[in-house]
C-alpha cells in the first residue's frame, strides 16, 4: 500500500513542500529516490531503530521512499519523522492514513524514537499555511517558533509514539498557542545596556545618533581602551524599534541558520552581529555546499560590527561591497540561485596605527614612518566609499570618568532618531526600496539635498582647504540631510554641512602624515 506524508525543504529563507511516497513491496533493501543527500540516505538506520525500539513493525521486504518533486535536491535529517510515519502507515499500523494529508510532519529521530529539533521551522510553517494544511507537527523545541504563524495548528511532539497516537486520536496533543504581538511588544525595549552608562564621549554619541537616524555606515577610529566597542554595542538601543514585519524577516533567517534559542519565538530586537576578524568569505556573506546565510544576513535589519577592521582579510572585506549596495546576497549554484536579505548598518572600528597611539593626546606613536598609511591602506577605497561617517574617538579624561553626572539615556536618543526616521519615511513614501537617507541614489540626492549659496561656498572651501576627495561630496550631503532632519529643518543649513564635513577624517589628504 502506498502512503503519502508531507514534509518541507528549506531553500534560502523560503520553504517548498515535499511529498514523501512510501511503498512496501516484495523484495529486499530500503531505497530512497528523489535527489536525497547522504544525511537522508543514512536515515534508514535511525528510522529502523526508532520503529523497532517502540514495538512497531518494520518490514523485512523492500521499502521504496520517493521524495517529490524529484528534480529538487533535499538535504538534512528533518525528513526522518515523515519517512518513519509513512512506513508505519504503509504497513497498516495506523488505522486512518487519510489524516496524513492534513499535516506537514518534520523532525529528526534518535535511535530510541525521541524527536530532535530542526532548522527552519518558521518558513516551513508559513509555507504549510499558504498551501492550506490543517496543521504542522514539529519537535516540541520548535513548536513556539512555528506557532507564530496564525491560522495553522502547530503541535510539538517529543517522541515518535506521541505522533502515531495523535494521528489515531487528534485530541491527544494540544496545539501550541503563542500571543505573538504581546510577546513581541513586551520584549522590544528589554536591553541590558544603555548609553547612560557611557561616561563622556558626547561627540561620539552625537555621531552615532546621526548614523542611527539616517541608517549611515560609520567607522570609529581611536586608540585601545577609548571605548569604541562599548559604544558600538549600544547602537541597537537607539535604533527605531524593529517592526513586526522586520522581526518576521529576521527570525526566518535565524531559523534557517539554526541560530534561534531553544523555545524562542520572534526576534524582537534588532540583531547585533560581531564576527571575529579571522572569519572566512563564506561565513561572512553566506554560501557553502548547502547554501546558508552568513553574518551579513544574520545582521539583516540590525547592526554588523567589524572590530579591528584592518585585521580582516582583504578578500573578506571586498565581498561585502556588492551586498552593501544591493542589500541582499545572491548565492548561485549550477541548478539554483538563492537570495538572502542583507540590509544592515555597518559599524566598524580600528586603531589609527599598528601600535594604536597615532594622534594620541598623551602617548607617543612608536610606528615607523609610512607605517600608519600602510596600515590604513588595508581598507580599500571602494569599501571606505561606502562608509558615511569617520569618527575619531579620543580617550576619556579622568575628570569625566569619575564624574557622577548622569548621561543621557538611550530612550531619549532613540526618540529623536525615531522622529528623524518618520521625516524620512514621509519623504521617500513614493520611492519603494528607499527608507532612509543613506539609501538615496544620485537622482534622489539632487532632489532632496539642495543647498543654498552660503552652503555651497562652505562645501567648496572645505573641499579645497581640507583636500577632501571627490567621493566625500555625496556622503557629506547625505549626512547633512540627516543632521537637518534631527534638527527638524526642511533645508540644509551651513551649520549642518559643517558638522557633516567634520565626519570625513579619512578623506583628508595627509591625515596619516
Amino acid at each position: 500500500m502506498i502512503v503519502k506524508t508531507f514534509g518541507s525543504a528549506v531553500y534560502g529563507v523560503e520553504a517548498i513542500t515535499i511529498t514523501l511516497e512510501v511503498d512496501v513491496v516484495s523484495g529486499l533493501h530500503f531505497i530512497i529516490v528523489g535527489l536525497a543527500d547522504n544525511a537522508i540516505k543514512e536515515s534508514v538506520e535511525r528510522i529502523q531503530s526508532a520503529i523497532k525500539s517502540n514495538n512497531y513493525y518494520f518490514p523485512r521486504t523492500k521499502v521504496i521512499v520517493n521524495m517529490a518533486p524529484a528534480d529538487i535536491r533535499k538535504s538534512g535529517t528533518a525528513f526522518d519523522l515523515p519517512i518513519a510515519i509513512g512506513i508505519i502507515g504503509a504497513t497498516s499500523q495506523i488505522n486512518n492514513t487519510e489524516v496524513l494529508k492534513d499535516y506537514v510532519i518534520m523532525g529528526e529521530l534518535s535511535l530510541d524514537g525521541n524527536i530532535r529539533p530542526i532548522k527552519g521551522a518558521l518558513p516551513i510553517a508559513i509555507q504549510a499555511r499558504k498551501e492550506g494544511f490543517k496543521g504542522l507537527i514539529v519537535p516540541k523545541e520548535n513548536a513556539r517558533e512555528a506557532a507564530m504563524v496564525n491560522q495553522l495548528k502547530v503541535y510539538g511532539a517529543g517522541h515518535i509514539r506521541e505522533v502515531v497516537d495523535f494521528l489515531e486520536d487528534e485530541s491527544l496533543l494540544q496545539p501550541t498557542i503563542v500571543n505573538t504581538r504581546e510577546e513581541f511588544a513586551n520584549a522590544q525595549n528589554n536591553y541590558e545596556i544603555d548609553f547612560s552608562e557611557v561616561k563622556g564621549q558626547e561627540n561620539i554619541k552625537r555621531a552615532l545618533e546621526i548614523a542611527a537616524a539616517g541608517g549611515h555606515n560609520a567607522i570609529l577610529i581611536g586608540p585601545p581602551g577609548a571605548g569604541k566597542t562599548m559604544l558600538a554595542k549600544r547602537i541597537p538601543t537607539i535604533l527605531p524599534p524593529i517592526t513586526l514585519q522586520e522581526a518576521l524577516e529576521t527570525t526566518k533567517i535565524h531559523s534557517v541558520a539554526g541560530k534561534l534559542p531553544e523555545n524562542a519565538t520572534l526576534i524582537s530586537k534588532r540583531p547585533f552581529r560581531s564576527p571575529h576578524h579571522t572569519i572566512s568569505d563564506v561565513a561572512l556573506v553566506g554560501g557553502g555546499s548547502v547554501p546558508q546565510p552568513g553574518e551579513i544576513s544574520l545582521a539583516h535589519n540590525g547592526v554588523l560590527f567589524l572590530d579591528e577592521l584592518p585585521e580582516f582579510k582583504r578578500t573578506v572585506l571586498e565581498v561585502m561591497r556588492q551586498p552593501m549596495e544591493e542589500r541582499r546576497v545572491t548565492i548561485s549554484r549550477a541548478k539554483v540561485a538563492l537570495d538572502f536579505p542583507a540590509s544592515f548598518m555597518l559599524i566598524a572600528s580600528m586603531n589609527p596605527c599598528p601600535c594604536g597611539y597615532y594622534n594620541h593626546p598623551e602617548k607617543d606613536c612608536t610606528c615607523a614612518p609610512g607605517t600608519v598609511q600602510k596600515y590604513l591602506n588595508k581598507i580599500s577605497g571602494p569599501l571606505l566609499d561606502r562608509i558615511d561617517l569617520h569618527v575619531e574617538v579620543t580617550p576619556v579624561p579622568f575628570s569625566e570618568l569619575s564624574s557622577s553626572r548622569a548621561s543621557e539615556k538611550s530612550a531619549d536618543i532613540r526618540a529623536r532618531v525615531i522622529a528623524a526616521r518618520e521625516i524620512q519615511a514621509e519623504r521617500f513614501k513614493d520611492h519603494p526600496g528607499t527608507y532612509s537617507n543613506a539609501q538615496m541614489g544620485s537622482r534622489l540626492l539632487k532632489e532632496v539635498c539642495t543647498i543654498n549659496a552660503a552652503g555651497a561656498n562652505l562645501l567648496k572651501t572645505a573641499m579645497e582647504k581640507l583636500n577632501l576627495s571627490a567621493r566625500a561630496y555625496d556622503r557629506i550631503l547625505k549626512v547633512s540631510r540627516t543632521i537637518a532632519d534631527l534638527a527638524h529643518s526642511s533645508e540644509i543649513k551651513p551649520e549642518h554641512l559643517a558638522e557633516a564635513i567634520h565626519y570625513r577624517s579619512l578623506d583628508r589628504e595627509n591625515w596619516a602624515g
